[in-house]
This record gives structure tokens, C-alpha cells and sequence, in this order.
């Protein structure tokens, strides 16, 4: 593939554009990709090149590059009716009721304009609602780009992950291992009545996917109700795309006391949302005392892209064909570790999907008893000792054989893949039976 316009493109960029983009994942190597238009489950670079998008915007392009005519129509009729108004109106109120139907957790929301900013405004409301300062969080999660939560260590030494961050910030914040229940009791033990939340991604989907052990969700609820602190589950990523219309939380059963939503929810378009029990919520102001506001927030483009978008999806059979094109990719990938690459992992639920370049697995000949469409933790399993379980579990995977050598291998057979080995995958209703067949014809070559 000749990629001579997309390099010339980011030397140009490198000018203007600190490190030559405005989200620092883009920056892949040797450099990213400039995308000139997307068709269906595909996109085609600024050279003609054309690929098999597995990227679908880090996961809000449910519909792929083409949306269905329903969504159109409701983006070009309110866009022509005027782009904002800094005043409210019923569509932004209709999404609203769409969620609260559908999502076991959500009575009210409060929409935002990303899902850091949902975040951002998650935790200081349950700091607000509690009276409390601490937060806990999981080591290898992530939960936008903001203060409270960009943080590394453990419990006992928390220390910012970044340049910028007072180290005064980080000791209101206590990371600790995702599935690992001993550890979440042992913080509330010693910090239980200065924890206003736990901040927690379903599933562990910034950092390779992880799912949770059984029983591990559950704990963190139980912990959050004995000692008068608050569950916040984040679902920027895992919301409607996991579990549906319910969400993750209604896939695993357990409701949060807050939601944060994003990607999805917008319908492509930047989008952020708070949602939880009533009581909670009306503690953001007018209601309450707890300060939040947005120029943007309850954009009428994006509420009307999302409502049509979940509409959609609640009378067609979106979710079916997204999962079933997810499961055969992560059980044809899994076949094909247990030829070429047996250490290796496959991992994801639903419509994503990744490949864990882990350095260890069970003998080859026990592969075929595994989970088989991608790891769910089952202590029965013979990958259960090898698959990863934390984000540092994650992080001593090969990641820079996935960088340097996986994800260029794949581009150059048509397969845009994300940068590294961290950053989930996700499948779309416009994907179909052969991009599978070649992605997983690729997945052969290239491994």
C-alpha cells in the first residue's frame, strides 16, 4: 500500500497540532492513518487505500459509516431547523425518557458533551451527595481525561499518571486491582467513611478487555451499600454496546447507584450523560448544591442522532447481528491462536473483540476446552491460571509486538485495527459474513 498523502498529512499536522493530532491515541506508528471518507464497515484513506474498519471511532459507530435512513433524517431535519439554542427542547427530554425506560439503573440523566466530562461531573456529584472526598478506582482503568481519576499506585501510595496533576489531587484517590475482592474489602476497611464512590468500568475495555470474576460486581455493591458510599459504573465504552438496550449492568445484574455514558448514546456525535437513582441526580444544580452547566450539553443534533440511533436499534435486530459477527471473530481468532499462537488470548463480549498478546498459556492440546469465543473468566477453564484478569495483567503482555510489528502487518492486508494492544475493537451492523472471512484470513498471515 502506498501511504505517501496520509505521512505527508502528518508532517503538515506536526506543525500545528501538538505530537500532530488532538487525541493523543491517533498518534500510531510510524504515523497515523488520514481518513478520507468511511463506507458501511469500511473507511478509505487519504491515498485510496481501503480497509476493513475494526477502529468504528473507538466504539460509537454502532450503525458503521452508514447509518440507517430513520438517523439521517432525524440529524437533517433538526440541523436544518437551527445548530443550537442555549435553550432546552423536547428531543433532548424524549432521549432522556428512552433512557430512563430502558436502563435498570437510570431515573433521571444529565447530558454532557463527552464522556470525560460525564466523569468529571459523576464524581464530583457523588462527592457532593456523600460529603465525602475519596474515590476508588482500578488500576488499569480509565475514565477520561480528568484529574481525580488519572491517577497510578495503589491505595496506600496513589501518585498522579500525568504532568499536570498536584500531587495533593491524587491522595483523595485509592487505585486498586479490578477483580480482586480481598483488595476492594481491605480499602473500605481502612477508608470506608471518607469513600464517597467506586468508579468502575464493567468490564475493563482501555486496557485489553477484562472481563469481571464472578461475584466481583457484586461485592463492590455490597461494600458501597454497608458503608453509605456510592457504585458508579462507567459505560462510556460498555453502554449499548454491551448487553443491549440494558447495558452492561443489565447483562451482569447489578445496578449502580450512578451511570456515565458516551460514544452510543450520541449517535456518533460528541456526547456525554450522568444517569442514576432521582435523588442523586437532583443534587446537580438548579436542584441542588452541586455546581454542573455546558453550552453544548443536550446539543439538539446529537440528542436526535441518539434517539433515532437507540430507536433503531430497539426495533431491528441490530444487537443480534453485531454479536454474532462478534462471537465468530473471537472464535475463528481463537482457532487460529491455538494453531499459530497458543499463549495468546482472546478476549471481549458482544461486538468487541481483541487479541491479548500474552506470554503464556495451558498446552495446546487443552486450547479447544477453553471459553472458545473469548475469555469469561471460568475457573474451569484450562487459559483460567493465564488470562488476564488485572490491568497489569494486560500491561506485561507482548504490547509492542502488537504495535510495532500485529497491527502494521494487518494494515498493509486491508485491516485497520486500533494502535495498540490496549484499546478494544468493535464490531457494526454494517460489517458482514466476509469481512470476517478476510479479517480472519489476515489474522492467519499476519500472526
Amino acid at each position: 500500500m502506498n501511504h505517501e498523502r496520509s505521512r505527508a498529512l502528518y508532517d503538515r499536522a506536526l506543525s500545528v497540532l501538538p505530537g500532530g493530532v488532538n487525541s493523543s491515541v491517533r498518534a500510531t506508528i510510524p504515523y497515523p492513518v488520514f481518513i478520507e471518507r468511511g463506507e458501511g464497515g469500511h473507511v478509505i484513506d487519504a491515498d485510496g487505500n481501503r480497509y476493513v474498519d475494526w477502529v468504528m471511532g473507538y466504539g460509537p459507530l454502532l450503525y458503521g459509516h452508514d447509518v440507517p435512513e430513520p438517523v439521517t433524517a432525524a440529524i437533517q431535519s433538526t440541523a436544518a431547523d437551527g445548530p443550537m439554542y442555549g435553550a432546552p427542547t423536547e428531543i433532548e427530554v424524549e432521549h432522556a425518557e428512552f433512557l430512563t425506560r430502558h436502563v435498570p439503573s437510570v431515573e433521571q440523566v444529565r447530558f454532557v458533551n463527552s464522556g470525560t466530562e460525564a466523569t468529571v461531573s459523576a464524581v464530583r456529584l457523588a462527592r457532593g451527595y456523600t460529603g465525602r472526598d475519596k474515590v476508588v478506582i482500578m488500576q488499569g482503568g480509565y475514565h477520561g481525561a480528568q484529574e481525580s481519576t488519572l491517577v497510578e499506585g495503589n491505595a496506600e501510595n496513589p501518585t498522579p499518571s500525568t504532568a499536570g496533576i498536584p500531587e495533593e489531587f491524587a491522595k483523595h484517590t485509592l487505585p486498586i486491582p479490578f477483580n480482586d475482592p480481598e483488595a476492594a474489602r481491605e480499602v473500605f476497611a481502612e477508608h470506608g467513611e471518607d469513600i464517597a464512590a467506586v468508579l468502575v468500568e464493567p468490564i475493563l475495555a482501555n486496557m485489553g478487555v477484562v472481563m469481571p470474576i464472578d461475584g466481583y460486581h457484586e461485592t463492590l455493591r455490597e461494600l458501597c451499600d454497608d458503608h453509605g458510599s456510592l457504585l458508579v459504573f462507567d459505560e462510556v465504552i460498555t453502554g449499548f454496546r454491551v448487553g443491549g438496550l440494558s447495558c452492561a449492568q443489565g447483562k451482569f445484574g447489578v445496578t449502580p447507584d450512578l451511570t456515565t455514558f458516551g460514544k452510543i448514546v450520541g449517535g456518533g456525535f460528541p456526547v456525554g450523560a450522568i444517569g442514576g437513582r432521582a435523588e442523586i441526580l437532583e443534587s446537580f444544580t438548579p436542584a441542588g448544591g452541586v455546581f454542573q452547566a455546558g453550552t453544548f450539553s443536550g446539543h439538539p443534533v446529537t440528542m436526535a442522532a441518539g434517539k433515532a440511533y437507540l430507536e433503531y436499534a430497539a426495533k431491528h435486530d441490530v444487537y443480534d447481528h453485531v454479536n454474532d459477527l462478534g462471537r465468530r471473530l473471537r472464535k475463528g481468532i481463537t482457532d487460529i491462536c491455538a494453531d499459530q499462537a497458543p499463549s495468546y488470548t482472546v478476549v471481549g463480549t458482544d461486538s468487541i473483540f481483541k487479541t491479548i498478546f500474552t506470554r503464556e498459556g495451558p498446552a495446546s492440546e487443552d486450547i479447544e476446552e477453553c471459553c472458545g469465543a473469548g475469555c469469561r473468566q471460568e475457573p474451569a477453564c484450562p487459559r483460567y491460571e493465564y488470562c488476564p484478569k488485572t490491568g497489569a495483567d494486560v500491561a506485561r503482555a507482548e504490547t509492542d509486538r502488537w504495535e510495532r510489528i500485529f497491527r502494521q502487518e494487518m494494515k498493509e492486508r486491508g485491516m485497520l485495527l486500533t494502535g495498540n494492544q490496549f484499546e478494544s475493537q468493535f464490531v457494526s451492523y454494517a460489517h458482514t459474513d466476509e469481512d470476517v472471512e478476510e479479517t480472519l484470513e489476515a489474522y492467519k498471515h499476519a500472526l
